[in-house]
């Protein structure tokens, strides 16, 4: 029986968790051009079980993980109903700001998709409110052959029933502009050398660098206005003093070292070595680094690496700064849900055609570099040969922390934490600030 939802699931697919660093930025190039959503189901109608001629109808929604305006979509649409006939798969392409909220509608109206390419957060979600296909036995399938069985908790839900097919993955991590570094003299204490791990130390004496330097843009900005992309600013503050947002008790947790962290960031932030956007989320910052109004963002990954790039300045990818010098990341990881729509025939066919985009030994690997991320396969290889940028980013997966975006209250907490920020930078004390945002997020 479906759940109604949750203000905590209401508040999660509102904000965008599979855009991960640009969530909730209005732009124009996340839409997809007329021309390509011509094929577009009406979401307003479910599509019937069987059209002419005994096929299956089953509608995908597709927010721009295959990149924007690529039509990628529709080519592994083309290629797999020239395989398979008797399905006929219709693309409606979504974007990171309207497409919470259609979403949202669908569900509330029982119009929702088939197929839904997203990310473990919201997926786990819909699947703990009923209203998904268990994927166990696809993803039984899949266990030998994954890269890392840490995999399987990003798409199971509380009580291990499988709700998301995994495609790929990669680790969240920071961008610095090189030549604003070489300007102020701050690139001396970025670590450019093998896998780019640095220290807490040397990140504080960056920004002072460029501080000093009085260029015309901030050294970076610790953005706390809305949820989009909030693990950039929960991985700079927990590895820092290496401090974990969860407990070893599972509980919700901002511990002493992240007390001190808070801390830390509220000083460089009075001494100007870093700025708080407080009406800004991800996608805010994100352009700042772009349009070099900021000299560095904490919300990089290898999506927003395309979106964001820039021909004015050299991007540099280096892992969060931990005093230990071995950081925790976070990471994304890409996937398939299938909504259930009590219709088996059309849950069998997303099945069948979910397995193609992410399993098939041509799409599946073209499927992954489309998502410009690492395969979840091991059978799959080295997809980037030659590529030193991505092996860098590939050996990251080492320092992968543990993965929370699929607990308990985790939709909840999120507008907890960007609102301590505020409180932090605003003057409350870091250990009240912090007090009041453990009570409040294992308050349910």
């Amino acid at each position: 029986m479906k759940k109604i939802l949750s203000l905590g699931l209401a508040t999660a697919m509102v904000v965008g968790t599979l855009a991960g660093c640009g969530g909730n930025k209005p732009a124009e190039t996340t839409a997809a051009p007329e021309t390509t959503t011509a094929a577009a189901t009406d979401a307003s109608k479910a599509p019937e079980t069987t059209a002419a001629g005994g096929t299956t109808d089953i509608v995908w929604w597709a927010f721009p993980t295959f990149g924007v305006d690529t039509g990628y979509e529709q080519e592994v649409v083309d290629a797999f109903t020239a395989k398979n006939p008797d399905i006929n798969v219709k693309v409606e392409y979504i974007d990171f700001t309207s497409g919470p909220d259609k979403l949202t509608a669908a569900l509330t109206s029982g119009t929702a998709p088939d197929i839904l390419f997203d990310a473990p957060g919201r997926i786990i979600e819909f699947g703990e409110a009923g209203y998904l296909v268990p994927l166990d036995d696809m993803l039984d399938e899949l266990k030998s052959d994954l890269t890392s069985q840490s995999l399987i908790e990003t798409c199971v839900g509380a009580d291990g029933t499988a709700w998301m097919y995994p495609i790929s993955s990669s680790p969240f991590y920071m961008g610095l502009n090189k030549e604003a570094l070489e300007k102020a003299d701050a690139l001396q204490y970025v670590n450019l050398e093998g896998d780019r791990t640095w220290t807490t130390e040397n990140f504080v004496k960056m920004c002072e660098a460029l501080r000093d330097a009085a260029p015309t843009q901030v050294p970076g900005i610790v953005y706390c206005g809305g949820q989009g992309g909030d693990q950039g600013t929960r991985a700079l503050v927990n590895n820092l003093y290496g401090a974990s947002i969860v407990g070893d008790d599972g509980k919700w947790n901002i511990s002493e070292n992240g007390v001190k962290a808070l801390t830390l960031l509220k000083s460089m932030y009075d001494s100007k070595a870093i700025d708080a956007g407080f009406d800004m989320a991800a996608a805010d910052e994100l352009q700042k680094f772009q349009q070099e109004t900021a000299a560095m963002t904490f919300c990089f990954g290898t999506s927003s690496e395309i979106t964001y790039a820039s021909d004015d300045f050299t991007q540099l990818s280096v892992p969060f700064p931990s005093e230990s010098g071995k950081p925790s990341l976070e990471y994304l990881v890409n996937g398939f849900a299938i909504f259930d729509n009590k219709d088996e025939a059309r849950a069998e066919a997303s099945k069948k055609f979910v397995k193609f985009i992410c399993d098939d030994a041509e799409w599946g690997p073209k499927s992954v570099v489309k998502t410009n991320a690492f395969p979840v396969r091991t059978s799959f290889g080295d997809l980037y040969p030659g590529d030193e940028h991505k092996a860098m980013l590939a050996s990251w997966s080492q320092y992968y922390g543990p993965y929370y975006n699929t607990r308990a209250g985790f939709a909840a907490m999120r507008p907890l934490w960007f609102n301590m920020l505020q409180q932090v930078f605003n003057g409350t004390d870091p250990q009240a600030a912090a007090d009041e945002f453990n009570a409040s997020a294992n308050s349910n």
